[in-house]
């Protein structure tokens, strides 16, 4: 159904797609008729403003949406910033702690439409919604150990568990490079060794623990935490299960997956939806910070609060006001020593410096295609770094063929390119294609970024890789500090011989003796250590060793990074030049390196050297690595392995060679680093089809626990009136057919009497639960133990808990207290309670209650039990100075009514002590904006402004909030 004004000529154009005559959509280029085209208004949009004008085309319903609001997005350059828009994302991502109570209320929906007479089976969301369950995981098992006391975090149904034993094994020698002077076993360490021997020798080396340097089998200890994780969150998971079965649109990603940003951006993005062969943009809301990291792939989205991912859900949109758009231009090309880190971080820089808080940001110009799909989802990932509400890469040839590697068949693909070229979303680096306009332009240029180390002491201190040579004699002639040394100027070309295993060796000033590839820094961009295999590949082809003193080590931190070494074959490589695996724990960078040699110590002191250690990690701090290391240097993966081969940092790359290869030639290293274009094919073709292949079988799989455990399948979910998990909430008690006028608000009371920034944090149960609150009160009752308490983000789906864990924050200062606690006045008794004993009191004496507030009131991050916890407390206005604008939206969403003092009043102004009682009356006919008479038990009259803004917040008002008047429309 659309609302366009009668003879409108922006009807929606729905048409066929070119040569897929079976597919539809909507040509917004179109709109307007053959006498208004719109085709070169949109040309001049933002790519991610276009996203938001089809989406409101397409949702324009006269209610939510109204064709003004597409007439504004569609005249975004001047009402940038002034207006307020709806957006219907396609979809929505939740993740188990966020998404918990939204999934409870719709169960709770069911409930109610069966009660009132409608069909319980049509209560489903409106849109698709991938629920991730990624948060349950505790580490209650260590690498080390096994932990004596594992907490069982309060499951009622469960069973006190054995007490489990540490885990016993037995060291096991890794295998050295097979160099001819090793002394120790070296069956394991033979160079011919295939790739598929070597990758399966590696998934069984024992992990080692980062304090005792002991070896643990991973699986054991992963398998025991998950053990616990099923033990400690059945209700959860059964509840999680339930819903994928009965609800349509809802698909649960089971534990042990993933994250929930990482399944989001590697397996359930669709980049353009198809539904009954109808096609529109892929777009997301999500509970996840971490949700804009789909932007990298033209997905337009970002991170929302509960309420409003609850709001997508039952059909509604979110709104936001029309953001600046800063296009952010790449030009020129990356230096061929800098790696995707380098880029990425620059760029960042450069945004952190441009003031993009609050505004998407948009890339465009040459430079953008030499950024893989990985660059960009690390860039998009970071926007809580520079303040963007996100950035937006749109839809190009880089990222169709990344599509085409992660198993997207080539059917769907040319669909989706030519859809994407028909609405205008596809962007080209054609010359004769026109750049988008932008609120402001940042240019950064590829050309300028060169790359770094940090050190020789603080990471903070960066050092140029084409100077680290003269920088590193300057740090030899400064006094000692945090660079210099203060060696003497006829000591600083000293050369100190050392036999170690049959050979000699000669020791200087810069030479490096520990060389760690470190991957705790690179885990959100693995690319960087598949670069360091391919130098290492090419190096070993080249004929380079790496001198068998120097302590060298691989840790690839992740599993996505060993996939990464593995799946492309450079691991032997990288084996041969001494780089062995060595676990998957802090090691290195946290002083846990194997001591030197004792001829290399002795002669590193007898020769007063300035040693050095190279590692890309994250700490250098003089001394940390050994402790006759004094220099230690931060560097890329690859630059580790590149100086590991030099043997000294005193070299400079464009002149010196790094060593003498097969035949006696010179190897510089130009050489054998790998170009950009090199990394991008090896990534694309052998690791990433090889991982989304590994995924989507897990994914369709399940897992043994999953697909074992049992859930009920029935319409309505059996509430367990024991759970102290899932409990049925009270929002649906007054459902109702029919909606009712505005009721007057009679002889309230004040159950807080607040001043200025109060945020949802104060407002919101958050943390762990204190042993003396109302919340432990409950549980208590409930016979749980303190240690069963677990914390309210367990405890979402559970309302009882957390209502009486709403204004139960600490640092909560409450006027007629006069000091921070959780307490207030019951004024009909005068006694002093917590916050929820008084309201409960109020509630069952019949008393309205209402908030007062000073300025900002409900400043910071969006949360849903912040506007759900006062209402259940029976709170049903809040008189502010000012609101923070998402809470506002928010206290209507669940039927509080947001009142404000005219300008320059508040309670003290106007005498007001906050133990009066207070009666506000509604007209039949309510209108945004409008003011309203406010009665006080004393007499005093004054008047306050209605914070409606528009008739759909008035309507949503009337049916008692969002949840109400969804509930409604299924009756």
């Amino acid at each position: 159904l659309f609302f366009f004004a009668p003879g409108s000529p922006y009807q929606p154009a729905i048409e066929a797609l070119g040569n897929y005559p079976q597919k539809k959509f909507y040509n917004v280029s179109k709109l307007g008729g053959a006498n208004q085209p719109l085709s070169f208004t949109l040309d001049t949009l933002p790519y991610s403003i276009r996203v938001l004008f089809e989406s409101s085309i397409r949702n324009c319903d006269g209610f939510f949406v109204k064709e003004s609001d597409a007439m504004n997005i569609l005249d975004w350059k001047t009402k940038q910033n002034n207006v307020e828009v709806p957006f219907c994302p396609a979809r929505v991502v939740l993740q188990d702690f966020t998404g918990i109570p939204a999934m409870v209320d719709f169960a709770a929906m069911r409930e109610a439409v069966r009660n009132a007479g409608g069909d319980p089976v049509k209560v489903n969301p409106a849109c698709p919604v991938d629920f991730t369950v990624d948060h349950s995981l505790q580490i209650d098992f260590s690498k080390c150990a096994i932990q004596n006391a594992p907490n069982p975090g309060g499951g009622d149904s469960q069973k006190p568990m054995a007490k489990l034993s540490p885990l016993k094994t037995q060291p096991r020698k890794l295998p050295c490079r097979g160099q001819t002077g090793c002394r120790g076993p070296c069956s394991a360490g033979d160079s011919s060794r295939s790739s598929g021997q070597l990758s399966a020798q590696i998934e069984n080396t024992p992990i080692l623990c980062p304090f005792h340097l002991q070896p643990v089998p991973e699986p054991e200890t992963v398998l025991k935490n998950q053990e616990m994780e099923f033990g400690r969150n059945r209700e959860r998971l059964q509840f999680f299960k339930w819903s994928s079965k009965v609800f349509k649109n809802i698909s649960v990603i089971p534990p042990e997956t993933g994250m929930a940003h990482q399944v989001n951006l590697e397996y359930l993005s669709r980049v353009v939806f198809e539904v009954k062969d109808f096609l529109y943009p892929d777009s997301v809301v999500g509970t996840d910070s971490h949700t804009t990291m789909v932007n990298g792939l033209g997905i337009l989205g970002w991170g929302v609060g509960g309420i409003e991912t609850e709001a997508v859900m039952l059909g509604m949109p979110v709104t936001l006001t029309l953001p600046e758009v800063v296009g952010c231009e790449l030009t020129g090309t990356a230096g061929p020593l800098a790696t995707s880190i380098d880029i990425v971080l620059s760029i960042i820089k450069h945004l952190r410096q441009a003031d993009v808080a609050g505004k998407f940001v948009e890339f465009f110009g040459s430079g953008v295609s030499q950024l893989s799909v990985a660059d960009r989802t690390t860039i998009a990932n970071m926007c809580p770094e520079y303040g963007a509400i996100l950035s937006f890469f749109p839809v190009d040839n880089v990222t169709l063929k990344h599509l085409k590697h992660t198993g997207f068949d080539k059917a769907k693909l040319e669909v989706m390119e030519a859809y994407l070229k028909a609405v205008k979303l596809l962007r080209t680096d054609e010359s004769s294609s026109r750049e988008p306009e932008y609120s402001q332009v940042v240019q950064i240029s590829l050309s300028s970024i060169i790359p770094y180390v940090s050190g020789p002491k603080r990471s903070q201190d960066r050092v140029a890789v084409i100077n680290m040579k003269s920088d590193f004699q300057a740090c030899l002639n400064e006094k000692s500090g945090v660079k210099g040394f203060q060696i003497a100027v006829e000591k600083q070309n000293d050369i100190v011989p050392v036999q170690y295993e049959g050979n000699e060796y000669k020791l200087s000033h810069g030479c490096i003796v520990i060389a760690a590839v470190i991957s705790c820094t690179n885990n959100c961009n693995p690319s960087v250590m598949l670069a360091a295999g391919l130098l290492a590949k090419k190096a070993v082809e080249a004929g380079l060793v790496v001198k068998p003193y120097i302590r060298t080590s691989l840790s690839p931190g992740s599993g996505m990074v060993t996939h990464y070494l593995s799946s492309s074959g450079v691991l032997p490589y990288l084996s041969k030049l001494g780089f062995e695996v060595v676990g998957y724990g802090c090691s290195t960078c946290v002083g846990n390196t194997a001591p030197l040699p004792e001829a290399i110590r002795n002669a590193i002191k007898q020769g007063d050297i300035i040693a050095c250690g190279v590692l890309s990690g994250t700490k250098n701090f003089e001394g940390r690595l050994c402790d006759c290391v004094r220099a230690n240097y931060l560097a890329s993966p690859p630059l580790v392995v590149a100086y590991a081969i030099a043997g000294t940092v005193r070299i400079d790359f464009e002149t010196e060679p790094l060593g003498t290869g097969f035949n006696g030639k010179s190897i510089y290293l130009r050489d054998i680093w790998p170009s950009r274009r090199e990394l991008h094919t090896v990534e694309e073709e052998c690791v990433v089809s090889s991982m989304f292949k590994e995924l989507k079988e897990k994914m369709e799989k399940g897992n043994k626990r999953w697909n074992l455990l049992e859930a009920p399948e029935s319409t309505l979910f059996p509430w367990d009136l024991k759970s102290t998990y899932i409990r049925c909430p009270s929002f649906f008690d007054k459902l109702a057919k029919e909606p009712v006028s505005p009721q007057p608000i009679e002889n309230a009371h004040v159950l807080l009497y607040l001043g200025d920034s109060v945020t949802t944090d104060h407002i919101s149960p958050a943390g762990s639960i204190a042993r003396s609150s109302a919340a432990a009160k409950y549980l208590t009752n409930k016979g749980l133990t303190p240690r069963e308490f677990n914390s309210y983000g367990a405890r979402r789906g559970n309302d009882a808990v957390m209502t009486r864990g709403t204004f139960a924050n600490i640092k909560l200062l409450n006027k007629f207290i006069g000091k921070p606690a959780p307490k207030t006045i019951h004024f009909p008794s005068g006694q002093t309670l917590d916050v929820f004993e008084a309201a409960e009191w109020y509630q069952k004496e019949g008393i309205p209650v209402i908030i007062l507030a000073g300025k900002k009131y409900g400043l910071g991050s969006s949360r849903d039990w912040a506007a759900k916890g006062p209402f259940l407390l029976g709170v049903k206005a809040v008189l502010a100075e000012s609101y923070e604008k998402v809470h506002r939206s928010q206290l209507i969403g669940i039927g509080i009514a947001p009142l404000q003092f005219l300008p320059g009043e508040n309670p003290s102004t106007l005498g007001l002590t906050g133990r009066e009682q207070f009666s506000i009356f509604f007209p039949p006919e309510l209108s945004p904006g409008m003011t309203l008479d406010v009665k006080t038990s004393t007499g005093k009259v004054f008047s306050v402004i209605a914070l409606f803004e528009n008739d759909m917040e008035i309507t949503i008002y009337k049916y008692g909030g969002s949840l109400n008047f969804v509930a409604r429309r299924f009756l």
